[in-house]
């Protein structure tokens, strides 16, 4: 039997079901059948309540329907016995030959167990992280990136043709803040001193941009400086600007005094901030297929082209000078502003042209994974996509709660203005990639996530990411001491692996698929992490109560190669998260 004869027993067993319930009723190609793993072992290893969905059509007892199912269901080779329980659930037990032959399939398989054609090759773009280029990335962008690249790698595994894309916010007016901020700095360095608006960005980051200017060009960009608090109040000579109206003013003057000058500073800012976010991504283990400005859908034209299109299907109204989407109509509490009265579009445009743009490109499907302080912003983009003519719920979004670091007990503050944050980089270096990564995705994306640093650095069973490494470290060494060729074990009999522990171990790996699946399914990577730890759990007992290197041969390659089997689930899931498999800890 080669891997690729091997079935998904879930999807043999539901297809088996719809043929006996097409023989007790008239066939339906729209009935759900779902089978779900039962908790305990003397339940089986898989339930169907079919027989209570055709309770209701057939008008019958759910438990006299059951009886009739059993009956239809054509035999299967893989199927021990099946039972009713409770109300009229169906318990499906495997045959022990079943769970131990899968093996072969596992190690026959390698790198791609538990990998499926469920997404049937659908083009599907993730974008995630897209974090303002105004500062270095700190670690509530950390869960996002740890999110984003695994559920990337997730529906990859599940067979969908995956896009990972960062959209640069490069067009706005945080970047001109940043360009402010630096060149202010740079003035200082020029002996050029004035009050720092208390609202512009603070951190070191941005002196050592303009010292990296300065050493350049020294004076080059001083020009006349003195005009910069033009328009300003007599307080602005002395006292830092600390409202947004004043800093769009120095905004606007330093552009009419740096002239051309001030799209070099504009564009080096951008540069160096965003090397720096690419850097630290890929040191994060996470990279891009694409990177897609903002500022290229302006140049392009497909902004003005967007509002154009949503104008020509009356969406839009004029209001005390500005333009204003009509998103009440599709759900959200208020209507929105698309362009300004100065004639300037809204970030909320830029958006609107930006998921156009996403399906222009042949998209099936487009998943954003977005901080949980965009809520609101979904009712107002699917609007904005129904009033264009198409699908919203062609867009999925991903929430992410934010990620609260405690450190020696105490949490955290962050803040890119005024420097005072924790970056993602820091948070590496103190705990480590695969910690980070794996504590990131460790609870559901819409949950909070209290970042314990101590734990994530402990060598103990309760650092989950350590307990799951050390797992795959544990099988390494004891392959090591066999000094086999684990690809002979592909062909071992596994009759040997008969007691309760071994056969629960088998279903377990078994599960793996599935659970890639599910977790496709539902944008959800926290259930590959739930997973590894249960298998690292239930192979830590196997592993302190059992002798592998016994002097029965048959016995000796049916246990190794259940262990190696382990190893290899524990590498491709911690693959699919972005974790190391360590051969040693």
């Amino acid at each position: 039997m080669t891997s690729s004869d091997y079935p998904n027993f879930k999807t043999h067993f539901i297809e088996l079901f719809r043929e006996a319930s097409s023989a007790i009723t008239t066939p339906d190609d729209t009935l759900r059948i779902e089978l779900t793993r039962t908790k305990q072992a003397s339940h089986g290893d898989y339930s169907c309540n079919l027989a209570m969905q055709l309770a209701k059509p057939l008008h019958k007892n759910p438990r006299e329907i059951a009886n009739l199912l059993i009956a239809a269901l054509p035999p299967s080779p893989y199927l021990e016995k099946v039972e009713i329980a409770g109300a009229g659930f169906i318990n499906l037990f495997l045959k022990n030959s079943a769970k131990q032959q899968y093996l072969h399939h596992i190690l026959q398989s390698k790198n791609a167990f538990g990998h499926s054609g469920f997404g049937q090759g659908k083009k599907i773009q993730v974008e995630f992280v897209s974090a303002n280029p105004t500062g270095p990335l700190h670690v509530g962008h950390g869960r996002g990136a740890a999110i984003g690249a695994s559920l990337s790698n997730i529906l990859a595994a599940a067979g969908f043709n995956v896009s990972r894309e960062f959209y640069v916010n490069d067009a706005g007016r945080q970047m001109d803040i940043l360009t402010l901020s630096t060149w202010l700095r740079y003035l200082e360095l020029n002996h050029v001193h004035m009050p720092f608006p208390a609202n512009a960005y603070q951190g070191e980051y941005v002196k050592t941009m303009a010292q990296l200017i300065f050493q350049a060009h020294t004076d080059r960009y001083v020009h006349q400086s003195a005009l910069l608090l033009d328009g300003l109040p007599e307080t602005a000579h002395t006292t830092a600007v600390d409202t947004d109206e004043q800093l769009d003013q120095l905004i606007a003057n330093a552009k009419k005094i740096l002239g051309q000058d001030y799209a070099y500073l504009h564009n080096f800012v951008l540069t160096e901030q965003l090397g720096d976010c690419r850097n630290d991504l890929m040191e994060f283990g996470v990279e891009f297929d694409t990177w897609f400005s903002e500022q290229s859908l302006f140049d392009s034209g497909l902004v003005a082209h967007t509002i154009q299109l949503l104008n020509k299907k009356h969406y839009l109204y004029q209001q005390d000078g500005a333009t204003w989407f009509r998103s009440t109509d599709f759900g959200d509490e208020k209507d929105r502003v698309v362009q300004r009265e100065n004639g300037q579009f809204t970030y909320f445009a830029s958006d609107i042209a930006y998921h156009l743009n996403k399906f222009e490109r042949g998209f099936d499907q487009v998943i954003n994974v977005w901080g949980a302080d965009h809520h609101g912003y979904i009712a107002r983009v699917k609007g904005a996509l129904q009033a264009l003519g198409l699908d919203p719920a062609r867009l999925e979004i991903a929430l992410v709660q934010f990620a609260v670091l405690y450190r020696d007990g105490k949490k955290a503050s962050m803040s890119t203005r005024s420097g005072e944050f924790v970056t993602l980089r820091e948070l590496r270096q103190e705990v480590g990639k695969d910690a980070a990564r794996f504590f990131y995705v460790m609870r559901k994306s819409d949950q909070h996530l209290d970042f314990d640093l101590d734990l994530a650095k402990s060598q103990s069973n309760d650092n989950p990411v350590y307990y799951v490494q050390y797992a795959h470290a544990r099988v390494c060494s004891v392959l090591a001491q066999w000094d086999g060729d684990v690809d002979d074990l592909a062909e071992a009999d596994m009759q040997a692996l008969s007691s309760p522990v071994e056969l629960a171990l088998l279903q377990k790996l078994i599960d793996f698929p599935d659970t890639v699946e599910m977790a496709a399914k539902e944008f959800s990577p926290h259930l590959i992490a739930f997973y590894l730890r249960e298998l690292a759990s239930e192979f830590h007992s196997y592993y302190n109560s059992t002798r592998f290197l016994v002097p029965e041969i048959p016995l000796l390659h049916a246990r190794l190669a259940l262990i190696a089997s382990i190893r290899q689930i524990l590498n491709n899931g911690l693959g699919l998260l972005g974790v190391s498999a360590p051969d040693k800890m």
